[in-house]
């Protein structure tokens, strides 16, 4: 069987980002301009599902995969090899389907077969991992982070059979759509990223007790926090204290993880100088995130987070792009695992930039739409930044396209 190579499979994740990239070039470029050839809708779908499918679930697998090589044969690794190649051949057919035809036979047929593909990734894994010992506690969070995945499909399937039966109530449409996105977003992302930095760990610290709490706070409180997505319902106010309480032990567990991190920081050679302030900045965004997360439990700021494109946008992009890609692409980079040159460093500074210009920029747009203020050129400078965003994945890319 042929061998699985990592390094591989590491540079093909890093071009569906910059494919990411470049479809965010498109839709802020229809915006502030004109591109009449290209429905704008269809680039979004293709913009968001195939960041998911192609960029973090495909990259989260393979790091993953790179966790249990170390613990298990060549012969067990390398079965993965079809299943990465099935995932990201039809992330590429979805991508262009949904740029074709929007949501469609073809681009919902192969939607579809990216759920089943990460099913089949969850049960290979979860087989697999018995050959990692009992006590890594990355293994508990890579567990339960294919748990979490695997319930965020219920949302799909869900807005599927709606879709087939053409009733579509829109409370119903609305709480499945937040029901995948908060389980992906805060199950199979937020679990498997938090595994991949518990494994940057010195073997020989003694953190169990520190770990064990950390992740039994966050495993226990991830379903009800989902409350915390639909709460313009009207919810009975015994569950409406349940996402209360989901949100303060969000909050408490999270605080326990950067006293953790502190001691990663300090034994951990691999991360110094512009990394760890990085993973700082990361932080900062972790600590925003759950900060607004606990205020939406409050009407008149749900009303605001919920009601205004601009913030809901920033919201999405704090998440995915400040927090789930500036991660892994850390994670890269203090592993070794692309190359760690000055040109790279520099590249990988100019997205990071793209990503704080992106924030500040959407964040503006909220705060004035809520006075109904428009900023000027605010479409024009968006636009900007994304080609600042294109261009340091683009350079990340292409200085890294000899490694071997």
């Amino acid at each position: 069987m042929k061998k699985l190579n990592l390094t591989h499979w590491i540079k093909i994740s890093l071009f569906s980002l910059f494919v990411v990239a470049f479809l965010g070039v498109l839709m802020r470029y229809k915006i502030a301009f004109e591109l009449p050839f290209l429905a704008q809708k269809n680039i979004q779908h293709a913009h968001s599902h195939f960041a998911f499918a192609g960029w973090v679930t495909q990259l989260l697998m393979v790091l993953m995969v790179r966790y249990l090589s170390l613990y298990t044969s060549e012969s067990i690794i390398s079965k993965y090899n079809i299943l990465f190649r099935i995932n990201i051949i039809g992330a590429y057919i979805m991508l262009i389907s949904f740029i074709i035809q929007g949501y469609g036979f073809v681009s919902i047929l192969f939607s579809t077969l990216s759920i089943f593909v990460f099913v089949w990734f969850a049960i290979l894994f979860y087989k697999d991992a018995k050959e990692i010992p009992s006590s890594s506690w990355s293994k508990k969070w890579f567990l339960a982070a294919l748990y979490f995945g695997v319930l965020s499909s219920i949302g799909t399937f869900a807005l599927a059979y709606m879709m087939a039966t053409k009733n579509v109530p829109q409370d119903l449409y609305l709480s499945s759509i937040y029901f995948y996105l908060h389980f992906q977003y805060n199950g199979w992302f937020w679990f498997a990223c938090t595994g991949l930095f518990v494994s940057l760990i010195p073997a020989d610290l003694k953190n169990t007790k520190e770990n064990k709490t950390v992740f039994q706070l966050f495993a226990w409180s991830c379903i009800p926090a989902y409350l915390l997505s639909v709460l313009w319902l009207k919810l009975p106010a015994w569950v409406y204290a349940l996402a209360v309480i989901s949100a303060v032990i969000q909050l408490i567990a999270w605080f326990k993880l950067v006293k953790l991190s502190f001691t990663i920081f300090k034994l951990n050679p691999r991360i110094a100088g512009f990394l760890k302030i990085l993973f700082i900045g990361i932080a900062f965004c972790v600590t925003l995130k759950l900060v607004l997360q606990f205020g939406s439990v409050f009407p008149a700021i749900s009303k605001l987070a919920f009601g205004f494109r601009p913030i809901v946008i920033a919201y999405l992009h704090l998440v995915l792009l400040a927090i789930i890609s500036g991660f892994l692409l850390a994670y890269l980079y203090t592993n070794d695992l692309v190359y760690r040159t000055s040109k790279t460093v520099f590249f990988l500074v100019l997205f990071i930039v793209g990503i704080f210009l992106n924030e500040l920029i959407l964040a503006l747009q909220g705060i004035f739409s809520i006075k109904y203020v428009l900023i000027p050129y605010a479409n024009e400078l968006l636009f900007i930044v994304s080609i600042i965003l294109f261009t340091g994945i683009f350079g990340m890319v292409y200085f890294n396209r000899k490694k071997v």
